[in-house]
């Protein structure tokens, strides 16, 4: 039977830069259950090219004035996610507001008791979690084929030592640098598979000339059964390795980064096609598990294939969540212990 979406949600976006375009706009366009309405757009009206009857408000307070919009995509800077997610919620709408969803506890703790106020959905947009590479490493884990886990290397590595052409990301501001930058994407994957971490190290650097933010960073979180797990990106590495390494009693797996779903869009798939969120042969990762019928030997290395994923999934579940109360699978709880890692002290 076919879903009935008699009452789409209106949708609204902040931005139409990069995020806009790829992340959200096609999503919100596809998925029957939503409405896209309009963007602020200040300076150049561009996203009518693409949408063409898109209202392009040249304000924030303009969007949320119209009353067709409930659900706001904050998507702007990290560092105006906090009062821009606020402005919405104080304006009746849900919210969805990108990663990081604020640049303190402190600001996420206001927002969520806002929220609960307003009687409001506020809703965290960590769609890494909808990557095929990092659903094939969920799927190893829960197997239960590697024994008890021991540790884990999670990596997003990029080389790119020039300065980034976007201010906002570079000048030092709250929110600026690879750590809220990718480290969210790497926590909330950590998070979402083993929880709060016990405890943690964590180490940031700045080694890019010119440098006002970090480049570098990494944690070891120590959890539940002795797991040890290392989350680490750098904006220097020419040559990355693998980006998920899993090491347990009964066998190791590794996979490289090989989502193809950002590419994609960019190459103007449509997150119906076909082929969208589909990995390419010789993309498998590599699984390694111990022999049962020989005690310290192993089997031969089998290629694991990773099933299709796509970000449609968080679009859906974010309309189950606010037109059928079904529970958003990102919690608020787990956004907490995310910035709770962001916002500590470097301990060495």
């Amino acid at each position: 039977m076919t879903p009935s979406f008699d009452s789409p949600i209106g949708a609204g976006l902040l931005a139409y830069g990069m995020s806009g375009k790829l992340f959200h706009a096609p999503f919100l366009v596809a998925h029957p259950g939503f409405a896209l309405r309009a963007v602020v757009e200040r300076t150049q009206q561009r996203m009518t090219a693409d949408y063409p009857g898109i209202r392009s408000y040249p304000s924030t307070e303009a969007l949320l004035a119209d009353p067709a919009i409930e659900l706001v995509v904050v998507n702007t800077p990290n560092d105006t996610h906090h009062d821009l997610a606020r402005q919405a919620l104080l304006a009746g709408k849900h919210v969805l507001v990108e990663k990081p969803v604020a640049t303190t506890v402190a600001q996420w703790q206001e927002l969520t008791a806002l929220a609960r106020q307003q009687d409001r959905q506020l809703l965290g947009y960590q769609n890494r979690r909808w990557d095929t590479d990092f659903g094939a490493v969920r799927r190893v884990v829960a197997s239960g084929q590697l024994g008890q886990l021991i540790e884990a290397h999670f990596r997003f590595d990029r080389f790119r030592p020039a300065l980034h052409t976007k201010v906002f990301k570079e000048d030092g501001r709250p929110g600026s640098g690879v750590l809220y930058d990718l480290g969210p994407h790497l926590l909330d994957q950590v998070i979402s598979l083993f929880g709060r971490p016990l405890s943690f190290e964590k180490t940031v650097g700045c080694y890019r000339a010119g440098s006002q933010v970090d480049d570098f960073f990494t944690y070891r979180l120590s959890f539940p059964q002795g797991l040890h797990v290392w989350v680490t990106s750098s904006l220097l590495v020419a040559d990355p390795g693998p980006a998920f390494v899993v090491h347990g009693t009964q066998g190791s797996y590794q996979k490289e980064r090989t989502d193809p779903q950002e590419a994609q869009l960019l190459a103007g798939l449509k997150p119906t096609d076909p082929a969208y969120g589909r990995e390419q042969p010789g993309q498998e990762g590599r699984l390694v598990v111990a022999d049962p019928a020989s005690p310290g030997q192993v089997l031969a290395p089998q290629a694991d294939e990773a099933a299709p994923a796509t970000y449609m999934d968080l679009f859906e579940a974010v309309y189950q969540d606010i037109r059928h109360g079904q529970p958003y699978p990102i919690r608020a709880e787990e956004l907490t212990w995310q910035l709770e890692l962001l916002n500590a002290e470097p301990t060495r």
